[in-house]
């Protein structure tokens, strides 16, 4: 390209080939500006958490900004206390008013006399009422040790001894109780402490208990819990409808054997690799079915469609998911019939919308919020009346949603991130029209993502799983604690009475001791 006007031809038609040159070079640098944009958005919101779907850094920001706001109003309050002894409420008109203590806590009471006579006359006094302040104080939970004391007699005649059995144990020969193992679990898989944390923390307490010990609990324990999230698993794979999604997780290579190349797919030099979690989801309260919800976790080494194909070969309905084409086989075959997610359409929209300030991104997104409202209206009606409600209200709008970005489509260049939306929108809200004819079905995979939040935050604080027994591992964890969340039960609790019951439980009365029924047992 010439770089100064004497450069430039003096014949008209190159001088217009230049320039219809320059414009090709101009648009396509501009579409190549706009998808790095559109990249380097996506990343600052991924890193910063700026986006509805992340808030870890939005809540650590308000966080920090009530600290700020307490500590300032602090000194004022104390400037402001009252030094006479005389009674003061509690909160100030300007507060927002708080919440009572809850009432199955123990309260520990202590009364504060008042004086026997008056200070300014000396006359004597009478009551007239009282003030009652409650302060939440914390108690660290403690350590105990159980004396397990068994006499041994002999028979005076014939000298036999006798001596009661030991009890079973959840580790055969193991010292922990069940509720230390479920403290443990509950610690690491609810509550994303890794088990060096938690051996730190119980150091605190003079209790000596090493990461590996820690490790070789974990593993014995899902070992003895794996016929129950099986039992979950089957329970999952019997419903009309389930929730389907994945996400990557980080798993130690085995290391290779000696003489053998490093290059061999049977791992490396102790590296990691990506794994994946699977979770298939299965929750019939938004049409208010009788069945407990309840979340089943598989783990497998990589990605290939037939990980699924291997998990749901038992199962024949609907299933919500993305549009991983790993469960294409499935659909092919017939027996599993797919559903679109409207929040992965819609997912697309926000982050065009945030980063470029598209108006028909805008407008796609309030559309689509058009639906949700409707689904609010239908939440808890029978399938029947749920059906009859979206074909009545969300079917129109989901034709024209469909209808309109169409008409967008052509208008916009075709290698624009928003084109991009535009088509998959299109593609998938062909397979989403089945919601609006069956009222068991949901208009997004919100269930089954809202179950791999648990594994997200859990990521954070674990560099990868140790090995595929490992994952396995995590994945019954998982299992259980979430489904017991998903019926109201603590899972400490509910894991404490488990551990303690299944070492001598039958097998095929396994389902006894699922966490809907412990809550109906606490009922």
């Amino acid at each position: 390209m010439p770089s100064a006007v004497h450069e430039l031809p003096d014949n008209i038609a190159e001088l217009k080939a230049m320039v219809l040159a320059s414009r090709a070079a101009l648009h396509s640098r501009d579409l190549l500006i706009e998808k790095l944009k559109h990249q380097l958005a996506g990343l600052r919101r991924h890193q910063f958490g700026a986006r509805s779907e992340s808030l870890d850094q939005l809540e650590l920001t308000l966080e920090a900004e009530e600290i700020a706001r307490a500590a300032e109003q602090a000194p004022a309050a104390h400037d402001a206390a009252p030094h006479d002894g005389a009674s003061v409420p509690d909160e100030t008109k300007d507060e927002p008013r708080r919440r009572p203590l809850p009432d199955h806590l123990p309260r520990h009471e202590m009364v504060l006399p008042a004086p026997e006579a008056c200070t300014a006359c000396g006359g004597k006094l009478k009551p007239v009422g009282e003030d009652v302040t409650e302060q939440l104080e914390y108690i660290p939970g403690r350590f105990v040790v159980n004396r397990i004391v068994r006499p041994r007699v002999a028979c005076a005649c014939c000298e036999t001894f006798h001596q009661a059995p030991l009890p079973s144990r959840p580790i055969e020969r193991g010292r922990p109780g069940p509720g230390l193992l479920a403290h443990v679990l509950v610690n690491k898989y609810a509550d994303h402490l890794p088990l060096y944390r938690q051996s730190q923390i119980f150091a605190r307490d003079r209790v000596d208990l090493d990461r590996s010990t820690l490790a070789g609990w974990v593993g014995a324990s899902t070992a003895l819990l794996e016929p129950l999230a099986d039992a979950i698993g089957r329970h999952v794979l019997t419903g009309q409808a389930i929730f389907a999604d994945d996400t990557p997780v980080k798993m130690q290579a085995p290391r290779c054997p000696a003489g053998e190349s490093t290059l061999s797919p049977r791992g490396g030099m102790g590296k990691t690799k990506t794994a994946r979690l699977w979770v298939y989801g299965r929750d019939e309260r938004p049409w208010s079915g009788e069945a407990p919800p309840a979340a089943w976790y598989r783990f497998s080494i990589d990605r290939k469609g037939e990980r699924p194909a291997e998990h749901l070969k038992s199962f024949t309905g609907w299933m919500h998911a993305d549009g991983y084409a790993g469960f294409e086989e499935l659909y092919r075959s017939g027996a599993i019939r797919e559903v679109a997610c409207m929040a992965h359409i819609r997912r697309k929209f926000v982050d065009i919308q945030q980063s470029q300030g598209s108006a028909i991104a805008e407008e796609a997104i309030k559309r689509i919020a058009e639906l949700y409202a409707i689904e609010a209206e239908a939440r808890g009606q029978p399938p029947d009346e749920r059906a009859r409600i979206r074909q009545a209200k969300a079917k129109p709008i989901l034709d024209g949603l469909a209808a309109w970005l169409a008409e967008q489509q052509p208008r916009i260049s075709g290698k624009t991130p928003l084109a991009a939306a535009i088509r998959y929108a299109l593609t998938r809200i062909k397979r989403l029209h089945p919601y609006l004819d069956h009222g068991i079905l949901e208009l997004d995979n919100n269930t089954a993502e809202r179950a791999m939040r648990g594994v997200a935050i859990g990521r954070k604080n674990y560099l990868f799983m140790g090995s595929e027994r490992g994952g396995k591992a995590a994945a019954i964890a998982y299992t259980l604690i979430e489904t017991a969340k998903l019926n109201g039960v603590d899972p400490q609790a509910w894991l404490t009475d488990t551990l303690a019951r299944i070492p001598d439980h039958k097998i095929n009365r396994i389902d006894e001791l699922l966490p809907w029924h412990f809550a109906h047992h606490q009922a």
